[in-house]
C-alpha cells in the first residue's frame, strides 16, 4: 500500500452494511471514504501497485465488463474532479472531485452532484450459508449509478484466469486483507473471510 498518505478523512462506519441484490445475493459492504484525496489515494494504489491482480469495469444489470491491464498506468492525473487512469491510449475516467466544466460552459451543479463519487464501499459477496465467495471495491455516483466494479484477487479462483481452484489459495486474500486494514483500521485478518470451503453464487 501507498505509505505516503495525505491526512485523510476516515471512514465513517466500520461495521458491515448487508444489502440484497436485485438477482437475490447478499452483499456485506464496509463504507470507504469519498473524498478526493482519499479516492485518488485508493484507486493510484490499486491500479499503480495492483494492476496485474485486479480486474474492473462496471458491472451494472445486463453488462458486466471484466477488463485486466497489460500494464502499469503510464498516467494517473485528476483534473476538475475527474481522475483519468491511462495504459498508453486506453484510459478511463471516473468523477471523483469538484467538477465545474469549462468556465464559459459551466457544469449545472446538480449535475455535477449526479456526476461525483457520493458512495465508495469495500464489499464481499457472500453464498447461501453467509460465507465469503468474492471480493471487491464499488463506486457509484450521486444517483446511485455504479461507476466501477473492482474484483479482488479470489482464493477460489486461480490468479491468471477465472478456473475454480480445487482447494482455497487464502493467500490471494492479501490485497483485501491490506485494504481493509488501510481503511477501515481492522489490521487483523477476518476469519469470516477464511470460512467457505468451496466457489458457489447464491
Amino acid at each position: 500500500m501507498s505509505s505516503q498518505s495525505a491526512v485523510l478523512e476516515k471512514p465513517s462506519v466500520i461495521m458491515p452494511e448487508r444489502l440484497t441484490e436485485p438477482d437475490g445475493s447478499i452483499i456485506e459492504a464496509f463504507q470507504l471514504p469519498t473524498g478526493v484525496e482519499s479516492l485518488k489515494e485508493l484507486l493510484t494504489d490499486l491500479f499503480t501497485n495492483h494492476w496485474q491482480e485486479i480486474t474492473f469495469g462496471p458491472i451494472i444489470q445486463g453488462a458486466a465488463w471484466e477488463m485486466q491491464a497489460k500494464e502499469a498506468p503510464t498516467h494517473i492525473g485528476v483534473l476538475d474532479g475527474y481522475i483519468t487512469i491511462a495504459f498508453g491510449a486506453p484510459h478511463f475516467h471516473i468523477c471523483i472531485g469538484q467538477h465545474k466544466g469549462m468556465p464559459k460552459n459551466p457544469v449545472p451543479e446538480a449535475l455535477a452532484k449526479h456526476r461525483r463519487t457520493s458512495r465508495a464501499e469495500l464489499y464481499r459477496q457472500l453464498d447461501r450459508d453467509g460465507a465469503p465467495i468474492s471480493w471487491g471495491i464499488r463506486m457509484f455516483n450521486g444517483k446511485n449509478e455504479q461507476q466501477i466494479t473492482i474484483l479482488l484477487p479470489n482464493p477460489f479462483l486461480s490468479a491468471t484466469s477465472e478456473k475454480v481452484l480445487k482447494k482455497p489459495e487464502w493467500s490471494h486474500l492479501a490485497l483485501w486483507d491490506a485494504l481493509r486494514a488501510r481503511w477501515l483500521g481492522l489490521t487483523e485478518p477476518d476469519p469470516i473471510d477464511r470460512s467457505a470451503n468451496r466457489f458457489r453464487h447464491g
